[in-house]
């Protein structure tokens, strides 16, 4: 079974890291994103993705898990109401889709977080 709980943790840790790696690559394209009322709206991107791959290496090392999957299951549900919501509820495919994601990767945390000791 510590195969599968690892094997879990890299399937769900990895696709963390790369959304991490895609922020820095596509910061300039993907601060449209970023509701107009934050300022210096490419800033948030590169910090989002900091924190996505940090979140991705506390999971895999176990050092202060619990509290990442708390904090990144609190800022994707963020994401998830305050970007995509609107859409979801004009029914626009991509936000849908977009929204039933990040709702998906925030429960998990919260799931993984209630779980974890540290």
């Amino acid at each position: 079974m510590k195969g599968f709980e690892f094997l879990g943790k890299l399937l769900y840790a990895a696709p963390l890291a790369l959304f991490g790696i895609f922020h820095f690559m596509n910061a300039s394209s993907m601060s449209g994103m970023v509701p107009s009322y934050l300022p210096i709206r490419e800033a948030w991107v590169y910090l989002t993705g900091l924190a996505l791959i940090l979140a991705a290496v506390a999971i895999l090392t176990g050092k202060k898990a619990k509290l990442a999957t708390l904090l990144l299951g609190v800022m994707i549900l963020s994401f998830a109401l305050l970007i995509h919501l609107s859409g979801f509820m004009n029914g626009n495919a991509t936000s849908s889709s977009m929204f039933l994601k990040d709702i998906t990767i925030a429960g998990a945390a919260f799931f993984m977080s209630s779980k974890l000791k540290n």
